[in-house]
């Protein structure tokens, strides 16, 4: 008698907006966020065990410094699992590429466990707000012509929908609208996932899954018409993906981690 082998789903975490710093000591509104990154990756290992895949999803670091993207990648060696990474509107872009290719961690396109990663820099030099340039539009649009058949999840770091902290609402990506008008043309894409906005967001538009996620470190309040943080733990986003174009996600945060907030903040 035999006994049919099933294959496991394909483990994809999603680590976003670290804020790191050059020193030990760096904080932001409170929180160490070297303490943070680490508490989030400890629940990591503890709840869910190893990925398969590891997206991080911008603002890596705070001060945009060689040295705090090193600090991300050496962290991550907690894992087995390869990387990738995008630039955030604190990131330099340049230098954020320079160690992610150290890593081996600057793929822009991935195919791995019956998917399609496809990573988009909408960041911005000097900006908060985000923006897809032309030829990354076009490269949008080249790597989900060459796979239609394979499932895919695009990430970037800006918003491409309003949300309810109004805001964030002119700090989001300004030319969504070219931006859906690639996605729209491509029944492949299952899912958008994008960081910046700190807080768990979730909904559907036009069969696609939207998908944000909280910080390693400090979270932006709900629904709040000013800049605003709460008492939340720092989180993640897991998923489990199906070659059939079928997945599960779960947003998971470090619960043991005790930090002091900041609250009366007028910003970050």
């Amino acid at each position: 008698m035999t006994s049919k082998v099933t294959a496991r789903p394909f483990r994809v975490l999603q680590l976003t907006d670290p804020h790191l710093m050059i020193s030990a000591d760096g904080a932001l509104l409170g929180v160490n966020t070297r303490d943070s990154l680490d508490a989030v990756i400890a629940e990591v290992l503890k709840s869910h065990g190893q990925p398969d895949l590891i997206l991080a999803t911008g603002d890596i670091a705070q001060d945009a410094t060689e040295e705090a993207y090193h600090v991300f990648g050496d962290r991550l060696g907690a894992f087995t699992a390869g990387s990738a990474w995008i630039a955030g509107n604190h990131d330099h872009a340049g230098r954020l590429a320079k160690v992610a290719a150290f890593y081996g961690s600057d793929r822009r396109h991935i195919v791995e466990g019956g998917w399609q990663f496809i990573l988009l820099n909408s960041s911005v030099p000097g900006e908060v707000f985000g923006n897809l340039a032309e030829s990354e539009l076009e490269f949008l649009a080249e790597m989900l012509e060459q796979h239609p058949d394979l499932p895919t999840l695009v990430a970037l770091h800006h918003h491409p929908v309003d949300i309810s902290a109004e805001w964030m609402r002119d700090i989001g990506l300004r030319n969504r609208e070219d931006f859906w008008q690639v996605i729209d043309r491509f029944p492949q894409v299952k899912m958008v996932l994008w960081g910046h906005i700190h807080q768990t967001h979730e909904r559907q538009r036009n069969g696609v899954q939207l998908l944000a996620t909280p910080s390693t470190c400090i979270q932006f309040t709900s629904g709040s018409r000013k800049f605003s943080v709460e008492d939340l733990a720092p989180g993640y986003r897991w998923f489990e993906l199906e070659a059939s174009g079928n997945f599960t996600t779960e947003v998971c945060r470090a619960m043991d981690f005790k930090f002091e907030l900041d609250q009366n903040s007028s910003g970050y």
